[in-house]
């Protein structure tokens, strides 16, 4: 009986713990799949936000990657609720000397935009909005409201292209070229048993169609090469991948560094790309030369991007090169062209700030980034109109040329050889073109003549379309503001340039850095008509 009793017990043991294996492991299974299902629903639901920068790495071993964050990117700064105010005394005082200007300038209350001595736009944060009104009030000052919600301003200054468009652009529906037009005179058979990526060069003629609508006779073969072309085989022609560029938006620097890649590849024989130096950041300083060969032609030097915020001026600068590229057979002049002369800083209004103004080089020892470039040419540097302080808008740096951007400039007309009769550095806004100089209301011993082509060009900007605007034009520091360290004034005093323009494009403040992109092509046609009455003066000299 005993025995039985305790074979019985051994059994019952055994089956209970079977019976508990088989719960455990029943319960692990289900477990999994819910925590399986848990983490799918989490990976679904989670989304790195995009101020994390995640990059893939190769473990120690090299077999497997290993995902990780390298960089907490700075959060997007939103300007809602922020708005554009016109300052006006009305005491008759000269508002850039107005003590409320001078007392709260650079509290961070406000941040001035544009003004002179009659008026002034200042942008005031939402929270300093009742603080600001009070002590304008107290002093006197009116204001207008110009723009009461700046960041929906900017959501809808530069609408997305639509993605036909985008198609068209990069090349996929092969509708930028008319490839029956093109004609190959030799492929080596070499290249065509190359990979695509490896094909550079082609010899070919033919009628090239731009946009669609102009032929460009090439009537002798050229040596193309195309390095952003690839080879269908079979006999059929050589695609090339178009670009992104045109000006119904507003551009990334690499659509602009694209554009000017794609024209020194496909008209070699007139346009060429240099890099003049880096940013501050490392990216590239990008000027397009745009010459048909002739000789004894003077040269002319157009910039445009030096204030960050300013979209308008590289949009006006692209629409000039393509103008004087599609017009090449005519030209007689060379040109070189720096769409961006601050690409850091470009970059950044676009990803980070909208309204930064400065270039994005950090200062050891100090909190706040960037440099007016404008403010850190070598002549009269330091002086009016200019600010030591790191955290001022218009911070000249550590001393003249300090910064990559600048420097690039500087060694780059001290290597070239042309014969620069103009230069022409394009801003925005409040349609001015103004001369020399900017350190004080003196004038150059030339003005008359400074001034008489100024208005010659303010006079064809009012003809270029029929809403062209107006123009003011006068010496820089009397019409608008002085301001030591601008290029135009370095490029007249140490360059000998006879033809040195500040032109400030649209608009007079209703938008002002915030234009919408439907005022780009009128804007530039103003631009254009300004640099071939400029052209048309530097031939004479």
């Amino acid at each position: 009986m005993a025995g039985k009793k305790t074979s019985y017990s051994k059994r019952g043991r055994k089956c209970w713990w079977a019976a508990v294996f088989l719960v455990l492991t029943f319960f692990s299974l289900t477990q999994n799949v819910v925590d399986s299902a848990a983490v799918n629903r989490h990976k679904r639901e989670f989304v790195i936000p995009d101020w994390i920068e995640i990059v893939e790495e190769s473990s120690f071993d090299g077999r497997s990657n290993v995902r990780r964050a390298v960089r907490i990117r700075e959060a997007k700064i939103t300007y809602d609720g922020a708005q554009l105010w016109r300052v006006r005394p009305a005491d008759g005082q000269p508002v850039l000397q107005s003590d409320v200007l001078s007392e709260f300038g650079e509290t961070g209350l406000f941040s001035v935009w544009s003004g002179n001595d009659t008026i002034m736009d200042i942008m005031v944060r939402q929270d300093a909005i009742p603080r600001v009104s009070r002590i304008l009030r107290e002093k006197n000052v009116r204001y207008d409201v110009v723009i009461d919600d700046l960041q929906k301003a900017i959501d809808e200054e530069n609408p997305p292209l639509s993605e036909e468009l985008m198609e068209e652009l990069e090349g996929r529906k092969d509708n930028f070229f008319d490839w029956r037009l093109i004609r190959k005179l030799e492929i080596n058979s070499w290249i065509q048993n190359r990979s695509n990526f490896l094909a550079r060069y082609a010899w070919w003629q033919g009628m090239v169609v731009k946009k669609r609508s102009k032929y460009h006779p090439r009537p002798r073969p050229l040596r193309y090469p195309i390095a952003n072309a690839y080879y269908v085989g079979g006999g059929g022609p050589w695609h090339f991948r178009g670009h992104r560029m045109e000006w119904t938006s507003y551009h990334r620097l690499d659509d602009i560094y694209g554009y000017l890649d794609f024209l020194a590849q496909t008209y070699p024989d007139v346009c060429s790309v240099m890099n003049i130096g880096n940013s501050a950041e490392g990216r590239p300083l990008k000027v397009l030369r745009i010459s048909n060969g002739k000789a004894g032609v003077p040269a002319l030097w157009i910039d445009g991007g030096t204030h960050a915020r300013e979209w308008i001026s590289p949009a006006a600068v692209t629409y000039i090169i393509d103008y004087l590229v599609e017009n090449s057979e005519s030209l007689e002049a060379d040109y070189y062209i720096l769409p961006v002369v601050n690409p850091d800083g470009y970059e950044y209004t676009f990803t980070n700030d909208r309204l930064w103004r400065k270039n994005r080089r950090n200062y050891a020892g100090s909190q706040c980034a960037g440099v007016d470039l404008n403010r850190n040419f070598g002549y009269k540097w330091g002086g009016l109109g200019t600010s030591r302080n790191p955290c001022s808008d218009i911070f000249a740096g550590s001393a003249a040329f300090s910064e990559p951007e600048t420097n690039a400039i500087r060694n780059f007309f001290e290597a070239s050889a042309a014969d620069f009769k103009a230069y022409l550095t394009f801003h925005s806004y409040g349609q001015y073109f103004l001369y020399p100089w900017g350190y004080d209301r003196r004038v150059p011993p030339d003005y008359a003549d400074l001034d008489k082509i100024g208005r010659n060009a303010a006079y064809a900007m009012k003809k270029a379309d029929v809403a062209a605007s107006s123009y003011t034009v006068g010496n820089s520091a009397t019409t608008l503001y002085e301001a030591a360290g601008g290029s135009d004034d370095w490029a007249k005093a140490i360059l000998k340039i006879k033809y040195s323009y500040t032109i400030e494009l649209r608009d007079t403040g209703l938008y002002g850095f915030v234009l919408p992109a439907r005022f780009i092509v009128p804007t530039a046609k103003e631009a254009l008509a300004a640099v071939q009455v400029i052209t048309d003066a530097c031939k004479l000299l």
